[in-house]
């Protein structure tokens, strides 16, 4: 069974992003700005920081005027996971199930069109 390297980087990045936009988004919160300013600060520093450490650790793509294109990219996965979601829930799945299974779906899709559209051609 056949790995692409990328994927693993692209898999570490997404845990440290992760933990990047939460500590954002709890020293907001620490510093007293309300939990709604700080969901969306957080989430667009966050979205930023992902840009930047996915594009250099993973594709070794320093190009910023890929940014539009990488957004869209987190645009469509959330569209997808809402929809979704929202047939797990038709269908009286277990949500808590159902969002593992979508996020582990949403974390391959989001690479191949972060390596086959966003990225192309900047490895």
């Amino acid at each position: 069974m056949y790995i692409d390297k990328k994927f693993i980087k692209f898999i570490f990045v997404g845990m440290l992003n992760t933990l990047f936009g939460y500590l954002i988004f709890a020293l907001f919160l620490f510093t007293g700005i309300h939990y709604s300013i700080s969901v969306v600060l957080a989430t667009v520093i966050g979205i930023l920081f992902n840009f930047k450490t996915t594009g250099i650790i993973v594709f070794k793509s320093h190009d910023n005027g890929l940014l539009f294109k990488f957004i869209l990219n987190y645009c469509i996965t959330m569209l997808i996971s809402i929809v979704l979601l929202y047939i797990a829930e038709r269908l009286n799945l277990n949500l808590y199930i159902a969002s593992f299974a979508v996020t582990v779906c949403m974390a391959v899709l989001s690479f191949c069109i972060l390596k086959y559209y966003v990225f192309k051609g900047k490895q």
